[in-house]
């Protein structure tokens, strides 16, 4: 899955956040469910437009770029 599928930022859609492409759901909403300890079952739960291929890919891409820096 290429970045495109994963994620969007439009100026337009939830005022330029990071969101997962396709969805107006922002990336950080996952980050604060993983961060309270919830798994990601949960936040999928919460937010069905968001499929787990687009959430791992978010988590696998950010863990590359982190490793990158």
């Amino acid at each position: 899955m290429d970045r495109q599928q994963i994620v969007s930022r439009d100026p337009e859609v939830m005022n330029g956040a990071l969101v997962f492409a396709g969805t107006r759901v922002p990336v950080e909403i996952l980050i604060q469910h993983l961060a309270a300890g919830d798994r990601i079952d949960k936040f999928l739960d919460d937010f069905p437009t968001v499929s787990r291929e687009q959430a791992v890919g978010y988590l696998e891409m950010t863990l590359h770029q982190a490793e990158a820096a």
